[in-house]
């Protein structure tokens, strides 16, 4: 009696074509599961391989940058890279953490590119000038371009200044300018503003407390000073920034550092070259010279 209870209660094998299809959907899922691992291992490869040919290519792009079409070139090529980013960016299949951190990682390197690109392209325009007229438009062209000055002045220190024994004087006059009248240009002076004391240390200033679109040549947003082996010759004085421009931003303090060490000398060397009758020099000019 017991043994037919057991029998009774014991469930029949399952039906054979059950149990095919659940094998087969068994293989399906981790042949599945494979493939698509396969396929993201290999979208990651691809973007990075992407990624180091951007970088060679920017970086024979910052190689080859040089003057008004240089530049042109600069920022259309920015305009590709932030399309390539997006474009990478949709088409990975990482998990939502490392895919934002690659994003990320992307947008620190395009600016950093970025900002060293327009540095390069500010330092070729400035040292390729070959007369004192061209050097001054450069360094206006660089003002309004890249750091959005709408009223600057380029300013050179008087005879008096080198000359003099006191060294409180900070007589600057004006060579350039730009959105003011050369009357409020001359009526300009450090001596009652912050800026002198920075000026007279041979450090940059900007005024960190107000916007510089609001600046005026009472109250100037920032004075770069233009130094030459230690010796100040003159300054940059950044009255007011156009409407849009409402704050300095890291490239622009690095293209302030790149103004403060090379304009003084691209303007010296361009007025030199414009006095020698813009011939370059001899080789004997070169033979045994000392320091």
């Amino acid at each position: 009696m017991a043994e037919s209870n057991q029998s009774a209660v014991r469930s029949d094998p399952p039906p054979e074509d059950l149990k095919r299809e659940r094998d087969t959907f068994i293989q399906q899922f981790f042949r599945r599961g494979a493939q698509i691992s396969e396929e993201l291992l290999s979208d990651i490869d691809r973007l990075r391989r992407q990624v180091s040919e951007l970088e060679a290519e920017n970086a024979q792009c910052r190689a080859q940058l040089a003057s008004d079409t240089a530049i042109r070139d600069l920022l259309r090529k920015i305009e590709e890279l932030e399309e390539e980013k997006r474009r990478l960016v949709a088409q990975s299949m990482r998990p939502p953490e490392p895919k934002d951190q690659f994003a990320g990682r992307f947008a620190d390197l395009e600016n950093e590119l970025a900002n060293l690109g327009t540095v390069h392209v500010a330092n070729i325009q400035l040292h390729s000038s070959t007369s004192v007229r061209r050097a001054l438009r450069s360094l206006r062209e660089l003002l309004a371009q890249f750091l959005g000055a709408a009223q600057f002045g380029l300013y050179w220190v008087s005879d008096d200044y080198r000359t003099s024994d006191d060294p409180t004087s900070t007589t600057l006059v004006p060579v350039a300018v730009e959105g003011l009248t050369t009357k409020e240009a001359r009526d300009f002076s450090l001596e009652d503003l912050p800026a002198a004391a920075s000026f007279k240390r041979g450090e940059i200033w900007c005024d960190e407390r107000v916007d510089p679109s609001t600046g005026s040549s009472r109250r100037p947003a920032a004075v770069v000073p233009m130094s030459m082996f230690n010796q100040r010759l003159g300054a940059i004085v950044i009255f007011k920034t156009l409407p849009q421009k409402t704050s300095f931003e890291q490239a622009d303090f690095e293209l302030f550092k790149l103004l403060s060490t090379q304009a003084a000398p691209a303007i010296v060397h361009a007025h030199l070259f414009q006095e020698a009758g813009k011939r370059a020099p001899s080789v004997q000019a070169f033979i045994d010279q000392e320091d």
